[in-house]
């Protein structure tokens, strides 16, 4: 019998966080997949003296796509880089504002991010790959306007928690010697 998920008793956004997360863990798998499956290839036939002319542009177009759409995931999964070890020393009341505050401006730059990758897209309309011309480079510059959503996505649901949120949240320190 499969065991159902922890989150099954709480909301319905946790739910969707959930599912959201798992359905770009397998975007992310199935990258570094094709990437390394690119790149053996690659190295196989550069090593019998039969080089592609296409596996330095799609190895760093999939090597590109792996970041952005990693970075999606690190957003769910809240594993981006961070030092809370001030915020968690600051009272309550300001620790939340200063993480809402901080919330924000993480939406907006992604938002502005999304809005510019999206603006640059008919400036490249008709622009194909060097060693690849059926592909066309907007497709390849996809992954900056659809990774911004996705992370803008993530970082609303997370302001969402941080606005509901009634309970003080326990610091970095308390958090850790409870997991030990």
């Amino acid at each position: 019998m499969h065991d159902s998920p922890p989150f099954m008793h709480e909301s319905l956004m946790h739910r969707f966080r959930y599912r959201y997360g798992q359905v770009l863990e397998w975007v992310v798998a199935s990258l570094m997949i094709i990437l390394a499956l690119e790149v053996t290839v690659g190295v196989i036939f550069r090593t019998l003296g039969h080089s592609l002319v296409w596996y330095d542009e799609t190895a760093s177009i999939l090597l590109a796509w792996l970041t952005f759409y990693g970075s999606a995931l690190a957003s769910v999964r809240r594993a981006h880089i961070a030092c809370p070890e001030l915020v968690d020393r600051l009272p309550s009341a300001a620790r939340r504002l200063i993480n809402i505050v901080a919330q924000v401006l993480v939406i907006a730059f992604f938002a502005l991010f999304g809005w510019i990758g999206f603006s640059i897209m008919p400036v490249l309309a008709g622009e194909s790959l060097v060693s690849l011309s059926f592909v066309s480079v907007n497709f390849a510059q996809s992954a900056i306007p659809v990774s911004a959503a996705l992370i803008v996505l993530a970082e609303l649901m997370h302001l969402i928690d941080l606005v509901n949120r009634t309970e003080p949240r326990p610091d970095s320190a308390a958090l850790a010697d409870s997991l030990q």
